[in-house]
């Protein structure tokens, strides 16, 4: 298949004319490096990467000298390894003044944001990468972050071929990691195995020091088993054989490297929250089906984890869109006493927008019943409607509609 374009691209392009430095950040072998090489293409940028060990320990030691050899415009990469640069960076792109001097990239999402928001606040232009979507990899359409604005769903579902059943849980099976995808799928078992061996074991022990190989990859399991649900430390800990505060640890590392994100419960002043659990969810659905063990997509679809695992995949999408084209709003999920759900929500000029996941292709109105919780927040209720397996997007109500799930 070879290269795939990525949505972000002209987000890249649009960020480095009004940044001094752009940094793209986000898991490994999501595709950063090659998305930036190919777009360096032909070019006099020059490229450099901190995995090598002799200019990543130029970079730590020398960093003074590392920016004299590598001048700009130049292309970073893996620069995490040598935060002791951002500072000669930022001395650098107060001097030269010219946008677009540095791109970087790295895979420890929060610590690198730390460091950067330290040294080169108001100079850098922050974007983060995930695996492929399904309209990178499917569809090839636009990239537009979700509007349940019926114009725009209309839109979006426009020219987009019908995905059943059996397809959307190809997805879910397959996952979104380019190399596995670019190579017809021959590799994904041996991939997403030297995946978690090589890399998440690997910046594991980079970010906690020493662990237990055989615990690590128990918990990888037991978290797995709970996607989509309530964040519940005991018994992760319990499945896992470790403590508490190892699963914390754990946990916060995989979401620094970006492997998992977290869906906090919506409350205002008037709509008090009642649970304060986060729900926990997979970036990456190849990752889940290989950690669960799921032998084959059929399987996968009848299993007691196809509901979970569909508004993973749902929500993975809606979330990977949003960052793709370069913004990025507040999700929830809500939750009320009576333990009565809402999938997926966000605020937007002042209102709510909800929208409910099912695996089911006969939708009924009666789904979207839920949605009245939502009045006792003093807020309207904007469009909303049901994510599902029907096979086209119609209008339910006057204010929601069903939408397909290979249209997200």
């Amino acid at each position: 298949m070879g290269y795939i374009k990525r949505d972000m691209e002209h987000v890249f392009l649009e960020t480095s004319e009004q940044f001094k430095v752009v940094m793209v950040t986000g898991p490994r072998q999501v595709g950063k490096t090659t998305m930036l090489e190919k777009l360096m293409s032909g070019t006099s940028r020059k490229y450099v990467t901190l995995d090598n060990m002799a200019d990543r320990n130029l970079a730590k030691n020398d960093p003074k000298t590392f920016i004299a050899t590598y001048s700009p415009p130049v292309f970073i990469d893996e620069v995490q390894y040598a935060p002791e640069l951002f500072s000669y960076i930022k001395m650098q792109v107060d001097t030269r003044k010219q946008n677009g001097d540095y791109w970087l990239s790295g895979s420890q999402i929060f610590k690198l944001m730390r460091g950067v928001g330290e040294s080169l606040a108001g100079r850098v232009g922050l974007l983060d990468l995930f695996s492929l979507s399904q309209n990178e990899i499917y569809n090839h359409k636009e990239c537009k972050p979700l509007d349940t604005n019926f114009d725009s769903l209309k839109e979006r579902a426009s020219g987009i071929p019908y995905a059943s059943p059996i397809d959307i849980f190809t997805r879910i099976y397959n996952g979104g990691m380019p190399q596995p995808i670019s190579q017809g799928l021959q590799s994904r078992e041996r991939f997403y195995e030297s995946y978690i061996r090589t890399y998440i074991e690997r910046d594991v022990r980079d970010l906690s020091g020493d662990m237990d190989v055989l615990k690590f990859y128990r918990f990888m399991v037991a978290v797995t088993a709970r996607t989509a649900q309530l964040v519940n430390y005991k018994s992760i800990a319990d499945d896992a054989e470790i403590d508490q505060v190892t699963v914390k640890n754990w946990l916060n590392i995989l979401e620094t490297l970006g492997i998992i994100f977290y869906l906090h419960p919506y409350s205002n002043n008037q709509l008090k929250r009642t649970i304060k659990s986060p729900k926990l969810y997979f970036y990456d659905s190849g990752l889940v089906t290989h950690l669960a063990r799921w032998n084959s997509v059929e399987a996968l679809m009848n299993g007691a984890q196809a509901g979970p695992l569909l508004e993973n995949f749902v929500i993975s999408e809606v979330v990977k869109g949003c960052h793709n084209c370069g913004v990025m709003p507040r999700f929830y999920y809500f939750r009320d006493k009576d333990n009565k759900e809402i999938d997926l929500l966000w605020e937007e000029n002042g209102s709510l927008y909800p929208l409910e996941i099912k695996k089911t292709s006969n939708p009924d109105v009666r789904l979207i019943k839920v949605f009245s919780l939502l009045e006792k927040s003093g807020k309207p209720i904007g469009n909303g409607g049901i994510v599902c397996l029907y096979d086209e997007f119609l209008p339910l109500d006057r204010n929601n509609f069903i939408i397909p799930i290979g249209c997200i």
